[in-house]
């Protein structure tokens, strides 16, 4: 059966090059040929092979610059290396930056076409993969993201474009809408996703301690540095680290951050020795980045080494439609209380949940329905389990807005109107949104029937 898997040979010696793409083309693949490391990065562009063959040894650029641009570009092929005698060294450097495998010269045929077919296997393996991710997108779930919103779609479609590569990612957005979940998703679907994740909260710790949380310290460094540490850069090496609100690094500490990140070297609080590192970098914050530069508060320059790709997280009331989904998420994950089976929401109060401004976003939303799981006496969540924050949070359907100028008598009369209108005309159901008692809302109805009388008379 013909292997639909295009391989492009990197090889300068003509009579080579012919020789490899006439077995290989043998064996049912279909193949291109370049004859230096320039047009092989071309045919790259251009032929998208599923698998590279590379010579090391290339005119104009050789084996480790091919895959040094290829790395950078954030594309995934998988690369076999075919090194000489004496070139040992380069081919295991270029493990290291991702080949697949390496060859000695002359290249077993047999050995060379079991690895191409189970390279090929692989890739199909992976290609499927690819197409249920899809279909889980489609469905509304990406790793641990869900939702299927228009927002949501687009948050998804940027983490399925920025995971396969190497490259920085700023995720911004509002507190509690997921923007740490965004960060594990990326490493999940990444090709780092056998080594270290590692997150660390830049707002959490004191300044003098963030230096050496980042890099390290060598016993000795400082007062109480009773023996070495490593620090998140070398605990993460080979996967992500995650700095989760870095708008509060302060700038002196944001330069030894770039070098790192330029460098990729490091040097331990207290040592003299450079350690290299392999980390890929995730920041995320709920500031305006551009305001803090402006500020002279956020380097730059570090803002552009970070912002490859940009995904800003909505908040929760931009993707109402997403909520009967977490709230299924949250009921099926939650620790059930004891003697309790909560099974759903019932349909009053999901549409108070739906209606509510929630600013506290998702985790505020979780933080809820856990609440409603303990309180509630049936099996399903009604309005009277909801706390009254959330009742009070209702967003009016009908477009009004609070003025300059309105009294607070104006406004209370105004939501408790529009209430009642949400509620369908129902005062029971209006004074539980409200978290007041029926007494109390009629009351207020009645004050305002002698109020208005008053000012017709």
């Amino acid at each position: 059966m013909t292997n639909e898997k295009r391989i492009l040979v990197a090889e300068d010696d003509p009579a080579t090059r012919e020789a490899w793409r006439k077995l290989i083309a043998s064996w049912g693949f279909k193949v291109d040929a370049a004859a230096d490391g320039q047009q092989a990065l071309e045919l790259i562009d251009n032929y998208d092979p599923h698998i590279l063959l590379l010579d090391l040894k290339l005119p104009q650029k050789d084996g480790i610059q091919v895959l040094t641009e290829i790395r950078e570009k954030g594309l995934q092929i998988p690369t076999v290396v075919i090194s000489g005698e004496g070139d040992l060294p380069d081919a295991i450097q270029t493990i290291k930056l991702g080949a697949y495998d390496y060859l000695r010269k002359p290249v077993d045929p047999a050995h060379l076409r079991v690895l191409l077919n189970n390279l090929s296997a692989h890739l199909t393996v992976s290609e499927e993969n690819q197409r249920l991710r899809r279909q889980l997108m489609r469905a509304g779930e990406l790793g641990s993201m869900i939702g299927q919103s228009r927002p949501m779609r687009r948050v998804m479609a940027l983490i399925e474009q920025a995971a396969p590569s190497s490259a920085s990612v700023i995720i911004t957005g509002d507190s509690g809408t997921g923007k740490e979940l965004v960060a594990q998703t990326l490493h999940e679907l990444s090709p780092r996703h056998d080594h270290p994740y590692v997150a660390i909260n830049c707002a959490a710790l004191p300044e003098t301690l963030m230096e050496s949380e980042l890099f390290g310290h060598e016993r000795g460094a400082f007062t109480g540095a009773d023996r070495r540490r490593e620090g998140c850069f070398e605990l993460a090496n080979g996967g992500t680290l995650l700095l989760d609100e870095i708008s509060e690094m302060k700038t002196e500490l944001q330069a030894k951050l770039l070098r790192v990140l330029e460098e990729q070297k490091l040097r331990r609080l207290g040592g003299t020795t450079e350690i290299t590192v392999d980390v890929r970098v995730l920041a995320a914050t709920n500031r305006n980045l551009d305001a803090a530069i402006r500020d002279g508060k956020f380097r730059e320059d570090l803002y552009y080494r970070l912002n490859v790709f940009a995904i800003e997280v909505p908040p929760l009331c931009e993707r109402p439609d997403d909520i009967p989904s977490l709230i299924e998420h949250f009921l099926n994950k939650l620790p059930r209380p004891e003697g309790k089976a909560v099974t759903g929401v019932e349909a009053e109060a999901l549409e108070v949940l739906k209606a509510c401004r929630w600013p506290g976003n998702v985790r505020q939303l979780r933080n809820v329905i856990e609440r409603a799981m303990i309180v509630t006496h049936g099996p399903t969540i009604t309005v009277a389990d909801l706390p009254a924050d959330v009742k009070n949070n209702v967003r009016s359907n009908s477009g009004f807005e609070f003025r300059p100028g309105m009294s607070l008598d104006e406004v209370e009369r105004e939501m408790i109107l529009r209430t009642i209108e949400f509620a369908g005309g129902n005062k029971s159901r209006a004074a539980e949104y409200l978290g007041v008692s029926l007494k109390t809302l009629y009351n207020r109805l009645e004050q305002y029937n002698k109020k208005s009388t008053a000012d017709e008379h």
